[in-house]
C-alpha cells in the first residue's frame, strides 16, 4: 500500500483548485439566481445518494459473485471501500482495480484466485466501457456529444478517441489472455520485456505472464451464465454511477436533455481516467463546467452541482477510505 497522507492532500488541493479557479474565471458574472432551493433540489439530492448506494452495492454484489460468495458482505464492503479510495487518491491510470489481489489476499484468498478476481473485473469494466462508448459514438452527434466548446472539439475529442482505442484493445487481449491463448500472451510480453529498453521491468512482467496463465485456469471453469451476470452486475455499478450527474442536474436544473446528460458521462469519466492528478481532480471539475453548462441557467448555478457532484462521486470516497485504511493497515501489521 503506497498510499501516503501527500497522495490525500494533493487530491483534495486539486479539486479545491479547479472549483476555485471555476469561481475565480467567472466572478464578475457570477450569479445565483437561478438556483431555487426546494422540494425539487431535495428529490434530487436523494436520489443521487441513493444511486451512490446503489453503485457500490453493485459492486459489493459483484465481489461476492466472483468469489461465489465466500467473501462476506462486510468483507465485500471493505475491499470496495480500500479500491475506491485507492482510485480516489492515484492517478485515473493507476486505479484501485491493480490492487484487488492485495486486499482479497489479506480477506485470506491465494493468490491465483485474488488474481482471478482482479483480472474478471478488469475486463468486465473495460468491456462495459468500451461497449458503452461506442454505442454513445454512433447514437449521438459528435457536436451534440462534444459540445461546442472549441477546445473540448479539439483536444477532448482527440483523447476520448485515442483512449477509447487503448481500452478496446486492452479488452481484447485481456479476453484473449484469459480464456485463448494465455501461455501465447505471456511468451509474447517476457519476449517484449526482454528487449534492452525494457529489461529491467522484466522481473515484474514475469509475475505478470504467471498470474494471466493462473487466472486463465480459474476462469475458464465458469459457465458462460456466471459471465453474464457478472457483466450485467458491472453494467448496473457504471449506469448508477453515471446518473448521479442526471440527479444532480434534476435537483439544481430545470432543462436539458436527461438522457445526453447520462451520455455525456461516458466522455468525462474516459478522458478523467488519463489525469496525472489523483482521481482526475481538477480536470473532471473543468469538464463538468464546459460539459454541463448548456443545462444550467448561469455559472453561479453550474459551480454549485460541480461541487454537490464531486463531493458525492469523489470526496465521499477520500473520507471513507480514511475511516478504512487505518484499521486495514493496522490488521495487515497484526498479520505479519
Amino acid at each position: 500500500m503506497t498510499i501516503k497522507r501527500r497522495h490525500i492532500a494533493l487530491g483534495i488541493a486539486c479539486g479545491l483548485a479547479g472549483v476555485a479557479w471555476l469561481i475565480t474565471r467567472d466572478i464578475q458574472h457570477l450569479s445565483f439566481s437561478g438556483v431555487h432551493l426546494g422540494m425539487r433540489t431535495v428529490v434530487g439530492l436523494l436520489l443521487a445518494l441513493m444511486l451512490f448506494a446503489g453503485q457500490n452495492l453493485c459492486l459489493m454484489l459483484r465481489y461476492r459473485h466472483l468469489t461465489h460468495h465466500e467473501l462476506s458482505w462486510k468483507q465485500a464492503f471493505r475491499v470496495n471501500a480500500l479500491c475506491e479510495f485507492t482510485s480516489a487518491a492515484t492517478p485515473g491510470a493507476v486505479g484501485g482495480s491493480s490492487l484487488i489481489f492485495l486486499f482479497l489476499n489479506h480477506e485470506g484468498f491465494n493468490g491465483g484466485r485474488s488474481t482471478a478476481v482482479m483480472m474478471s473485473t478488469l475486463i468486465m469494466d473495460e468491456l462495459f466501457i468500451a461497449l458503452g462508448c461506442i454505442a454513445v459514438v454512433l447514437a449521438v452527434p459528435a457536436d451534440v456529444l462534444f459540445g461546442n466548446a472549441e477546445l473540448v472539439n479539439s483536444g477532448v475529442r482527440l483523447v476520448f478517441f485515442l483512449v477509447l482505442t487503448g481500452i478496446a484493445a486492452w479488452t481484447a487481449i485481456l479476453y484473449t489472455a484469459l480464456f485463448h491463448k494465455p501461455h501465447w500472451v505471456g511468451n509474447v510480453l517476457l519476449r517484449l520485456f526482454s528487449l534492452p529498453l525494457l529489461r529491467r521491468w522484466k522481473p515484474s512482467i514475469e509475475e505478470v505472464a504467471h498470474d494471466i496463465i493462473t487466472s486463465s485456469q480459474e476462469l475458464r471453469q465458469r459457465p458462460f451464465g456466471f459471465w453474464l451476470k457478472a457483466f450485467a452486475i458491472t453494467a448496473g455499478a457504471w449506469c448508477c454511477r453515471y446518473a448521479i450527474v442526471n440527479a444532480v442536474l434534476f435537483a439544481f436544473t430545470t432543462g436539458g436533455g436527461q438522457i445526453l446528460a447520462f451520455m455525456r458521462q461516458f466522455v468525462l469519466w474516459l478522458v478523467a481516467t488519463v489525469t496525472p492528478t489523483p482521481g482526475g481532480s481538477g480536470l473532471s471539475e473543468y469538464m463538468f463546467n464546459v460539459y454541463y453548462s448548456d443545462f444550467t441557467p448561469d455559472a453561479g448555478t453550474t459551480i454549485i452541482a460541480v461541487i454537490v457532484w464531486r463531493l458525492i462521486t469523489y470526496y465521499t470516497y477520500l473520507i471513507a477510505g480514511a475511516c478504512v485504511v487505518p484499521g486495514w493497515i493496522a490488521s495487515l501489521r497484526k498479520s505479519k
